[in-house]
């Protein structure tokens, strides 16, 4: 690594709920290729402009199977398992992504929109009869993407405490102890090695039950794999959802017309949440890759067997790539952002993270449009040391 470089420790610490950690700034215009030390006390390299950023997330050569290589570098004490879909690279994470995406393109997250809003809509209802002030992510940023993942891979919704509980600990960066990680990664591991013995058992409509029979009958996929492949689509497909939608309704709520910002036609809606997504990031960075060799990155020669970092959210406020890149537009069209990656990693669920947030903030402003925040903005927080970004509370009432 460069030694004219200052170390410094990823992911920078963030002051506020409001704004992501302002050392991006610096680094982008000084310093675009950092050398940083990750939580596991490795070294990495961090990259946080756009152009930067999209290399790392798409060149071949930075591989998230090296991730798991005992040699390489790691991000965390406890860092994922291979045989999954962030510990692959093309053709085996083509091969495992090929078995579930049908799930997830556009078209059948267009049929599955109705019970979607269905599942929104009788959340809401709840929070209205509950009356406020309530903290938001409690009645609603929580239990409404887990719903509907749950219903999507057919599991039991009156889990879902057991679950957030363990997936903390997959998704922790500092939060947790090393041991308490792997303790919640083995729990969760254990629940769906049994979910998947009742599916075997009792199949239903569900992604698990397919998966269960793609297995055991056809073959391409392992045990292990059918396991990981399992508590991937549970974790990522709530733990981020919960952390844009909190963090999105915090933005409307803090900005004139609140809620009333959310437009009724589909197309102004789409380039909101559009934006709402470029200015909430899921997390600082794309997940972690390792150079299998030499790479020149922002005029910087990364030798290969270095971890990797894309900053997703300095990438996404650079004003090389966006106009007025701290600036909420809710119309802007300058779109392009990277908050679901880019490359064959680009997220799968990205379709249906859309819709979420669509029916989400639709429903919500047609049930309480007179919603505002029942504190000050400043006493809102952002919870620390974990991958993904979420707030602690986001305490809400209304007329």
């Amino acid at each position: 690594m460069p030694q004219n470089t200052t170390v410094r420790s990823y992911p920078p610490p963030r002051r506020s709920a409001t704004d992501i950690p302002g050392e991006y700034v610096r680094l982008r215009e000084a310093n675009p290729a950092a050398e940083v030390v990750m939580p596991s006390g490795d070294p990495a390299f961090l990259f946080s402009r756009y152009d930067d950023v999209r290399t790392v997330l798409s060149d071949s050569r930075c591989s998230r199977a090296a991730t798991v290589l005992p040699e390489s570098p790691k991000l965390t004490a406890v860092p994922f398992d291979g045989g999954g879909l962030f510990t692959m690279d093309p053709p085996e994470h083509t091969r495992l992504r090929s078995l579930v995406s049908g799930a997830f393109t556009a078209r059948r997250v267009e049929l599955l929109r109705p019970r979607i809003a269905e599942l929104a809509d009788g959340l809401l209802a709840r929070m209205a009869e509950q009356g406020g002030p309530v903290d938001f992510n409690d009645a609603f940023a929580f239990p409404y993407p887990v719903a509907v993942i749950c219903e999507l891979l057919g599991v039991p919704f009156a889990d879902r405490e057991r679950f957030r509980t363990w997936s903390e600990g997959i998704v922790s960066l500092t939060a947790h102890t090393p041991e308490e990680m792997l303790e919640r990664k083995l729990a969760l591991a254990g629940y769906l090695q049994d979910l998947a013995r009742e599916k075997r058992r009792r199949p239903a409509d569900d992604l698990l039950s397919a998966l269960v029979q793609v297995r055991d009958e056809d073959g391409p996929l392992t045990e292990h794999e059918l396991i990981i492949m399992a508590m991937t689509l549970l974790v990522a497909g709530h733990e981020t959802t919960v952390g844009v939608l909190g963090a999105s309704v915090f933005t409307l709520l803090r900005h004139d017309g609140g809620v009333k910002l959310v437009p009724e036609e589909p197309e102004p809606l789409a380039a909101l949440v559009e934006e709402l997504l470029r200015i909430n990031p899921i997390g600082d960075g794309g997940p972690l890759r390792v150079t299998t060799e030499e790479i020149e990155v922002a005029g910087v020669t990364v030798p290969a067997g270095s971890a990797v970092i894309g900053a997703i959210c300095s990438a996404n406020r650079d004003g090389r790539r966006f106009d007025d890149p701290d600036c909420f537009d809710p119309a802007r069209r300058d779109g392009a952002h990277l908050a679901f990656g880019h490359g064959p990693h680009y997220c799968l669920g990205a379709p249906l993270a859309r819709a979420e947030l669509q029916i989400a903030l639709s429903a919500l402003v047609r049930r309480f449009p007179g919603l505002r925040l029942a504190v000050p903005a400043e006493e809102i927080r952002m919870r620390t040391g974990l991958l993904v970004n979420r707030l602690e509370a986001l305490p809400v009432e209304w007329d």
